[in-house]
């Protein structure tokens, strides 16, 4: 009996159980398992892939993130975390599998990644244009005391109270609703602080997550670099791991300085978006992403 070609495959939908395997396909690659934030994506996402014709796991998977009022029909989705395992790559099942996400599950729905320069040429040919660029940094954080001392802006951890403040201004910053993201940052995140003014408006909020030997920072959203480098520090001072952060390099102050702080830069990835001009709410204000994979 002749096997069925791979690009013939079904494609499912993954649940919760089948973090193990994301994991392992990460592996696989080359990548970190990455399995805190696997298991983040495909509780507050859905995740897509093609069960390999071996029975060793998964052939190709990737993880979708809507957001908007109504998910069914999102405002805004994001595709991340497009994978195909070493032994079936390039024989079209990544073009197969991000096909039909694009153009059936979420046909007409505004979409962004963030893509290497091995997949951005997949994605351009999909529809997707470079719109913006992220710099990832990575290093022991070098406290800086110009930003210590008592001219920096107060931060302080977040409360139950504050998350209704929180989603507010991540909506506003953001451009769309995140609520089922934003309210599972206090189980995902090991630190979430906010920032205030002098009158208690809410100008900042950022957490940190594990993530392998690393501690990400994201998401970083803040009124200006003052209050950035503030969320920052007081982040830094929690964990004796380096620190893992992309920022939007249009934010070049911050990126200054947070190499002059020890991180270094370890690749840019273009932000690219399909049917949308570019990314929806205020970007002066969008300093990092909580996962690239999530938009």
């Amino acid at each position: 009996m002749t096997p069925p070609l791979l690009t013939d495959l079904p494609i499912r939908a993954l649940a919760p159980d089948d973090l193990r395997h994301c994991a392992d396909l990460s592996q696989d690659r080359g990548w970190p398992r990455e399995d805190h934030k696997w298991g983040l994506l495909l509780t507050a996402g859905t995740g897509y892939g093609i069960d390999a014709p071996d029975g060793q796991g998964l052939a190709a998977a990737c993880v979708v993130t809507a957001y908007g009022d109504d998910r069914d029909e999102p405002d805004l989705a994001a595709i991340g975390m497009v994978l195909v395992a070493d032994r079936f790559a390039r024989q079209g099942l990544g073009r197969r599998l991000m096909r039909y996400i694009c153009d059936e599950v979420l046909a007409g729905v505004p979409l962004t990644l963030h893509a290497t320069p091995y997949g951005r040429p997949l994605y351009e040919e999909l529809g997707f244009d470079t719109t913006g660029r992220a710099e990832m940094l990575r290093g022991p954080f070098l406290p800086d005391p110009e930003r210590t001392g008592s001219g920096a802006v107060p931060v302080r951890p977040a409360t139950a109270d504050d998350l209704p403040r929180i989603i507010r201004l991540d909506t506003e910053v953001f451009g769309t609703d995140r609520t089922h993201m934003i309210t599972r940052l206090p189980a995902f995140t090991d630190r979430l602080l906010v920032a205030e003014d002098d009158s208690g408006t809410l100008i900042g909020y950022a957490a940190i997550w594990p993530n392998m030997e690393t501690h990400v920072v994201g998401p970083l959203i803040a009124r200006d670099t003052a209050t950035a480098q503030a969320l920052v520090t007081a982040l830094a001072a929690s964990t004796d791991r380096p620190l893992r952060t992309d920022v939007d390099v249009r934010h070049e102050e911050l990126v200054s300085w947070l190499k002059e702080r020890g991180l270094e830069s370890l690749a840019f990835n273009a932000v690219m978006t399909r049917d949308i001009p570019g990314l929806p709410g205020d970007w002066t204000r969008r300093w990092a992403p909580l996962t690239v994979a999530a938009g």
